[in-house]
């Protein structure tokens, strides 16, 4: 593969600023993830129990504590902001870096679409009552669209300062619920509470698992929005500050953080009134519980702001992560070069973020209007789908890079404790969670939508962009590490 060798101006006119610390990659980490406490994740209690809930969590979390310690290590080696991109292009070559570098990019396109589609459902209705504002869906998505993209735009300083923020207030929202479940909680009927009757209907294990040790994989689709998402802190690589100390301590720190919140969800959502058979249906579980913590003394415009401060952090992160991927892919030449000028004395990538946004926007009129473009088909679920099969494929391909470096001598370069086993693990569990998705009947359009998106990025790449690659400094550190294992 032949790579263009520009001159020294065409970088210093695709630069980031380093401003981030720790508290910045654990708010943006934070913040990407927080909204799947608020919605998404109880319907695993339908279709596993609680005891298949609870063990689909434990095993994500397994898989995502060494997936982060390959994280560390790699960002250590490689702190690019390509994240995953980076380390697949330096580890599997050209094609590695198109396969994940397009599923990064479904992801951190797709979800803000989808996050800021559901928005409008609570905003509205939240502005109409506080403000006497009532606006038509696309203005709203306008509004969101524009504000937060500007807030990215201004300066990588401020971006992190509103994530630290947002995270904070969607963090306290989340503790007054469990105080206030812990106050109501009946210890009494906790058990009974977890029953969703299931055994009734078939033969299961009793009321923790209805469904048998089954319900574990048919829950994982659900728990792993406890998670999904912390796996962009890396694309801030360039932007943070001793990136070999921080990053690491980000990423333990924010873990840490989202495994205590997934955990105390789960049991207090599930465990307190109207119990999990309830929960597991509904399309707001937090709300329900606050009903019970408040005795119905809160108004729907309260819990609707909840909601919207869940929903908010999360687009504000990940559509930081849009524009840093879509700027990573382009200043290697897989994508147009012109998307990864960066402007000002921020040194913000201001078109990439733009490109983000755009792409998001349309996606919204596709849900918006899926009636009359696709015949009627569940457009949001689709999509937010596929981003989420988009994001397993980036787990593998990652876990697989990770260990082709190794093999290929990344060991002399990186002060990182080595953790093969662990990678290993992660890539079984993470295989494990692909093929549940597809198990799941309702996941399997979303595949079909990735495949084709991820194959016209394959297409795009074959056909143009192959001959305009940028020797970038993901190529640069693996032809280091190739030299070092032949030396």
């Amino acid at each position: 593969m032949k790579y263009l060798d520009p001159k020294p101006e065409y970088f210093a006119r695709r630069n980031l600023r380093r401003t981030a610390g720790v508290w910045s990659l654990w708010g943006l980490g934070v913040g990407a993830v927080i909204s799947g406490n608020f919605f998404g994740w109880n319907f695993g209690l339908g279709v596993g129990g609680f005891g298949g809930m609870a063990g689909a969590v434990l095993l994500l979390a397994l898989m995502y504590f060494f997936l982060i310690r390959t994280m560390s290590e790699l960002t250590t080696a490689m702190p690019f902001a390509g994240g995953a991109y980076g380390w697949c292009r330096a580890g599997l070559g050209p094609i590695g870096g198109v396969v994940a570098g397009f599923a990064d990019n479904l992801k951190y396109v797709l979800i803000p679409a989808v996050i800021v589609f559901t928005l409008t459902n609570y905003l509205d209705p939240v502005a109409d009552d506080w403000l006497g504002i009532s606006l038509p869906n696309p203005a709203w998505w306008a509004i969101l669209y524009l504000v937060f993209t500007g807030i990215n735009i201004a300066s990588a300083r401020l971006a992190f300062l509103v994530a630290i923020s947002l995270s904070l207030l969607s963090l306290a929202i989340l503790s007054v619920f469990w105080i206030g479940a812990l106050a109501h909680l009946d210890f009494s009927q906790w058990a009974l509470n977890l029953d969703i009757n299931g055994e009734e209907l078939f033969d299961g294990g009793g009321p923790l698992f209805p469904f048998g040790l089954a319900g574990i994989g048919a829950a994982i689709p659900f728990a792993i929005w406890f998670f999904l998402g912390i796996e962009q802190i890396p694309l801030a690589g360039e932007e943070t500050v001793l990136p070999e100390q921080t990053m690491p301590r980000a990423l333990k720190l924010t873990f840490a953080t989202l495994v205590m919140a997934a955990v105390l969800t789960l049991i207090l959502v599930a465990g307190m009134e109207p119990g999990a058979a309830i929960i597991g249906l509904s399309n707001e579980p937090l709300f329900a519980g606050f009903e019970i913590i408040f005795s119905y003394g809160i108004s729907y415009t309260m819990l609707a702001f909840f909601g919207t401060i869940g929903l908010v952090v999360s687009f504000h992160a990940i559509l930081f992560a849009c524009g840093r991927n879509i700027f990573a892919l382009s200043r290697a030449g897989y994508l147009p070069k012109f998307l990864s000028l960066t402007f000002g004395q921020t040194k913000t990538p201001v078109l990439a973020l733009i490109a983000g946004s755009v792409l998001g926007f349309l996606a919204c009129v596709a849900i918006e209007f899926s009636a009359a473009l696709f015949g009627g088909l569940p457009v949001g679920t689709i999509l937010l789908n596929m981003a989420v099969f988009g994001a397993v494929i980036g787990y593998i391909m990652q876990l697989m890079a990770y260990l082709k470096l190794r093999q290929m001598g990344m060991d002399q370069l990186s002060k990182m404790p080595r953790g093969k086993a662990g990678a290993f693990v992660a890539l079984g569990l993470a295989m494990l969670t692909l093929q549940f998705l597809w198990l799941n009947e309702d996941y399997r359009p979303g595949l079909i939508g990735c495949v084709i998106w991820i194959g016209a990025g394959l297409v795009y790449f074959a056909a143009y962009a192959r001959y305009r690659l940028v020797k970038s400094p993901e190529e640069e550190f693996a032809l280091k590490v190739r030299d070092k294992s032949e030396s």
